[in-house]
Order: structure tokens, then C-alpha cells, then sequence
């Protein structure tokens, strides 16, 4: 009996400091979260506000997007881009091997619009993902000064691309990247957009981007802006052929050839309908999931760990202890909520939303969770029709 009893309080003395160690560690995180966050509201300009210069010669851009059997909607996407006010605008659409009417439809629309530039693509070559090899064509099918990679789909306010040249010009920049609007139903996959923002700008430091001593980078697939002479001199997309995640490496790659970066709040001035419902979310989401981190098991696991015990812990923690550890997870709580609420207000979405945070940090956790699976269960990922090994996303390092 008296055994049992040493037992049990030593088993108690050591949940107690488990748990006191969780939360100091939790509430560190939570604290760094809040200050991060705050620094990059504030520093990161919104494009709309950038005046827009007024420039005798508009310098050339062309405008590069990939389509693929988009046949339903690829006419009132082409009407949305022709529809942006720029007095000297290209706009590339490659057809990446559709097996629908989208070539057919895109062509007759190039004939009746000379700003079209319509690029066939019919099959794809060893060694590239087929959204990089299109890029990659594109650009070299395009005569602008600046390359903006983005997707067909994506909505421009009239005047986004004049104010990005006249940042662009004030600022020396060689790249600069936009973060959108992105639009989806229902309050779950909106409050997942917030856990989203909060998480990627912990990872990837935008505020820092602009320093040239600083290695931070951004890329974001849905404005990429970027001048012809350092895309070239950087390789185009041939070094990045086999990223899913190319949006953000071609940003690596451009600093670390010496390249300019920047980034700007894009709200109201570039906007995306990203998924339509929670299951197309997952499976969209974890084709990549594993990238950024190289495809290390590892990494991906204790990153996982790492969202778990700092994010989604306190929330359950704070109801199952006593003393100091419930008090510092309910600090945590609070700052995490901060934080979130901090990025709802930054994207435009209700605060009551920034509360549903470990629900929506659970979904993300889920989707690398479940990617990294996939990963190694199917050998490789599965990418619109197209499977690509593991093997061969590895070696493309940067």
C-alpha cells in the first residue's frame, strides 16, 4: 500500500512538471505568435494603397497562366483578365494538355483578342511537374519586361498592376509577391484561411523578406511579379521543375541569386475562390504539404508535434489541470487567440471566426499528417492525372 502510494505521487510530481513544462513552452510560442504577427500587419503595405505613378512608357508585363480541362469556366476567366487596365499588357495562357474544348475555346478567343497569347503543351517532357514545365513555356513564349506567374483564374482590381509597377520601380524590386483575397463557403474552410495566414507568416517571416541579409523569401502562386532579366539569369523555372511548392521556391531561388524581394498586402486587389468544400481542400492541400520541408518524415512529424502541443494542447489542457500549468495554458489561449484574431482583421474575416483556431489548426495538422501517408504509401503524389515518384521530387533541392 505505502508503495502504491510513493507510486502515485511520484507519477502525479511528474504530470504536474510535464505539464508545467508544456505550458511555459506553449506560452513562449504563443508570446513569439503575437509579436511576430504584429510586426508583419504593420510593416507589410497594402497595394491598394500604393499610388499609381504616372510613367510615359508603361514597362511591357506579361501575364503567365496555366489551364488545364477548364473548358466551364476558361471563357469568363480570359474576360476577367482582359478586363485589367493596363496600357501595355501580354497575357500568356498555356494549355497544358487538356483532353477538353479548353484549346479550342482559347483560341477562338486569340483570334478575336491580339493581347491573347495562347501556348499549346501536348505532352510533358521526363523530369518536370506539368504546372512547372508550363510556366516554363510560357515564359519563354513571352516578350514582357516583367513576368507575372499567376493562375487563370484569379480576379485583378483595374489598376493592381500599375500600382505593383510603381512599388516595383520605388523600391528596386526584381520580385514582388501579393498575398490575396481568398474566397471560400462556409465558416469552417474561412476559419481555416485564418489558422492558414497566421501559420504561413510564422514560417515564412514576409516582414523580413525585403532585407537582403535576411534569407527569408516568399513566393505566392497567385501573384508572382517578376522581371524577365532575373527570372533568366536565376533559370527560369528548370531549377524548381520538380516543386509543387514553385510559387514559393521561385521566390528562393530569385534571393539567392542576389534578387530583390518584396511583399504586399494584395486585399481587394487580387482575389481567388480557392475550395469549394472541406474534402477538396485536404486533397488540394496535401499534394504539397510535405515540400516545404523537404519530404524529411521526421521534420513533417515533429512539425506536426510542434502544432499539436503549442496550438491544439491548451485548448484540452486547460480543462484537466490545476495550479500554475492551467494558468499559463490559459494565458497561451488567450495569446493564441490574439494572434489569430490579429490575421482575421488583416484578411478581411469576422473575428468570432479567429475562435474556431484549434479547430483549424486540427484540419492542418490533419492535411500533413495525411500527406506525408499518401507520400509514402503511394510513393510519390498524384497531381492531375500525372503521378510523379518520391525519388524524383527529392533530388530537386534548392
Amino acid at each position: 500500500m505505502e508503495f502504491a502510494l510513493i507510486g502515485a505521487i511520484g507519477f502525479w510530481q511528474l504530470y504536474h512538471w510535464t505539464q508545467l513544462s508544456l505550458s511555459i513552452f506553449a506560452l513562449a510560442v504563443a508570446g513569439v505568435t503575437v509579436v511576430v504577427l504584429t510586426i508583419n500587419y504593420r510593416v507589410i503595405e497594402r497595394l491598394l494603397d500604393v499610388p499609381i505613378p504616372e510613367l510615359k512608357v508603361w514597362p511591357r508585363i506579361s501575364l503567365i497562366a496555366p489551364a488545364r480541362n477548364e473548358e466551364r469556366n476558361i471563357a469568363a476567366a480570359m474576360r476577367s483578365l482582359l478586363q485589367i487596365d493596363y496600357p501595355n499588357l501580354q497575357i500568356t495562357i498555356i494549355n497544358d494538355r487538356s483532353t477538353d474544348r479548353t484549346g479550342e475555346i482559347l483560341q477562338q478567343l486569340a483570334n478575336a483578342e491580339p493581347r491573347l497569347n495562347v501556348v499549346e503543351v501536348t505532352e510533358l517532357p521526363p523530369g518536370w511537374l506539368g504546372k512547372n514545365h508550363a510556366m516554363h513555356l510560357g515564359a519563354r513564349q513571352s516578350d514582357g519586361e516583367w513576368l507575372l506567374f499567376t493562375d487563370a483564374d484569379i480576379l485583378f482590381e483595374p489598376t493592381t498592376l500599375r500600382r505593383a509597377i510603381g512599388y516595383a520601380n520605388e523600391h528596386l524590386l526584381d520580385h514582388l509577391a501579393a498575398y490575396p483575397d481568398v474566397r471560400m463557403p462556409g465558416w469552417l474552410l474561412n476559419s481555416f484561411v485564418i489558422a492558414f495566414a497566421t501559420m504561413f507568416t510564422m514560417f515564412i517571416r514576409p516582414w523580413q523578406v525585403r532585407d537582403p541579409k535576411s534569407k527569408a523569401y516568399i513566393g505566392i502562386g497567385a501573384f508572382n511579379l517578376v522581371s524577365a532579366e532575373a527570372y533568366r539569369v536565376s533559370g527560369g523555372h528548370v531549377p524548381i521543375r520538380m516543386r509543387p511548392d514553385d510559387d514559393l521556391k521561385l521566390g528562393h531561388l530569385l534571393k539567392l541569386n542576389g534578387f530583390r524581394s518584396d511583399v504586399v498586402n494584395g486585399q481587394q486587389a487580387v482575389t481567388v475562390e480557392w475550395y469549394a468544400t472541406l474534402g477538396e481542400m485536404i486533397r488540394g492541400l496535401e499534394k504539397n504539404s510535405a515540400a516545404p520541408l523537404e519530404y524529411d518524415v521526421a521534420k513533417v512529424l515533429g512539425s506536426c508535434l510542434i502544432l499539436f502541443l503549442a496550438n491544439i494542447w491548451p485548448f484540452v489542457a486547460v480543462l484537466i489541470t490545476r495550479g500554475w500549468p492551467q494558468l499559463l495554458f490559459a494565458l497561451t489561449i488567450v495569446l493564441l487567440l490574439m494572434g489569430n484574431a490579429q490575421t482575421a482583421i488583416n484578411v478581411r474575416q469576422p473575428l468570432w471566426r479567429a475562435l474556431l483556431f484549434p479547430v483549424a489548426i486540427s484540419i492542418f495538422t490533419y492535411i500533413q499528417l495525411r500527406g506525408i501517408v499518401l507520400l509514402l504509401v503511394r510513393g510519390g503524389i498524384q497531381w492531375r492525372g500525372t503521378f510523379y515518384p518520391l525519388a524524383d521530387l527529392k533530388a530537386n533541392r534548392i
